[in-house]
């Protein structure tokens, strides 16, 4: 069986003679979404910078199962969120570089799982609704038709990095109006609260989606430093240097301790989001993802921290647990970010709206399905020119990977801006 026929598959089984039925059977649905978070800061992924750092997430991959080879297909937030949400390329969206707007009629995961009777939320960094001064969201509140259908629970920022720092700052609720963080509390244990708050709501009538994006371990741009829990210079001081850094000047050497301790505070929030889980006895019968939108390099590549096709920036953690994905597998084969829209709407039984760039992982996890490196790709764009054809049929600059090996990328446009 392929995996366009396996959601295909699963979409008209759920949507038939037994549609009445399905809700209660359907997995609810948390994504745990970091932002910029190497796959060597995760202990169960046998390299970690700093030992200990991860536990709750280690746990999970003890339960779950654990992508050792996973990839963004867009080392940028912008465009890789678009393609978490669509399940298609960002140059068929054409959010092919940040500050492009998702466009509103976009099918999304919110729109077909909430067409499907999910409950819809969203909370933290969006980055998906403006387009230059004309539609700036940046710091402003995001209407709901640039929500990507996020229809029932809305506690976010456009750019939250423009509206909040470690400590301090804000998001808007779904009407609209500001909501302040607590200034002694860090912004992660802050977007945590407002997802707990989703999780006390949920009555268990009907299955529920909650999307959780995080800004760390993001730096903070109007700083130019990453801003870790007070105490992290201190507290993660003696981490490993990562072999692909340590030959190169770059700036890794004096942020990593906060670099650290953001992703520490991250699986500490992720601990907490799992034990609400268990406490309301919706633990196993919820699909837990955990990943990043892209890695980072920390200045080596080129002058930021990832736009660049090294595994430095493509490469990430990611996680799930729950519902076909259980007994602490490992996954070799190369996935991609790309993978997880069709991945989760054959978990909820709903066919996809449009067709999706990747594949659903459910047969892969099982074993039944191997992937090959013309399944993992990656497109680096600018703010040059997307790197790919203009329909978006098949990035053009791009990392294909097996197990042991990277192969350089096939640049068919010369970005003319690392901006």
């Amino acid at each position: 069986m392929d995996r366009r026929t396996f959601v295909c598959g699963m979409g008209a089984t759920a949507l038939g003679a037994h549609a009445e039925a399905a809700p209660a059977r359907r997995p609810n649905i948390l994504f745990f979404f970091t932002d910029q978070q190497r796959w060597d800061t995760v202990d169960c992924y046998g390299r970690p910078l700093f030992p200990g750092l991860t536990p709750n997430l280690d746990a999970m991959a003890r339960e779950g199962v654990r992508f050792d080879q996973a990839f963004t297909c867009q080392p940028v937030c912008g465009p890789a969120r678009s393609c978490v949400m669509t399940g298609r390329w960002a140059t068929q969206t054409g959010c092919w570089r940040n500050d492009i707007a998702l466009p509103a009629g976009e099918a999304t995961l919110a729109t077909m799982l909430g067409q499907a009777g999910y409950r819809t939320g969203y909370v933290g960094k969006w980055h998906l609704a403006s387009t230059g001064e004309k539609q700036n969201y940046q710091t402003r509140a995001v209407p709901p038709e640039l929500r990507g259908g996020f229809r029932d629970t809305w506690m976010a920022a456009d750019v939250l990095e423009f509206t909040s720092h470690g400590y301090g700052g804000y998001v808007y609720d779904g009407d609209g109006r500001r909501v302040d963080f607590d200034p002694a509390r860090y912004r992660p244990d802050m977007l945590t609260d407002y997802a707990l708050r989703f999780l006390e709501q949920q009555d268990g009538e009907r299955p529920w989606f909650l999307f959780v994006s995080y800004l760390e371990p993001h730096h903070q741009n109007d700083r130019d430093h990453f801003e870790g829990p007070e105490g992290s210079k201190q507290a993660y001081a003696a981490f490993r240097a990562p072999g692909d850094l340590a030959h190169f000047k770059g700036n890794w050497a004096e942020e990593m301790p906060d670099y650290l301790g953001a992703c520490a505070a991250l699986d500490r929030n992720l601990g907490r989001l799992r034990e609400a889980l268990r406490k309301r006895k919706m633990l196993d019968r919820t699909l837990i993802v955990f990943t990043s939108d892209h890695g980072c390099h920390f200045r080596t590549r080129n002058n930021e921290y990832k736009r660049s096709c090294h595994d430095s920036s493509i490469r990430i953690p990611m996680v799930l647990r729950g519902p076909g994905f259980r007994h602490g597998r490992v996954v070799r084969d190369p996935v991609s970010l790309i993978d997880l829209p069709p991945t989760l709407l054959a978990a909820a039984g709903v066919a996809p709206a449009t067709p999706m760039g990747g594949g659903a992982l459910q047969p892969v996890a099982a074993g039944s399905e191997r992937r090959s490196t013309s399944s993992c790709r990656s497109a680096r764009t600018t703010s040059a020119a997307p790197c790919g054809p203009a329909d978006g049929s098949t990035p053009s600059r791009r990392r294909t990977r097996r197990a042991g090996w990277t192969a350089p990328p096939t640049p068919t446009v010369r970005p003319t801006s690392m901006t």
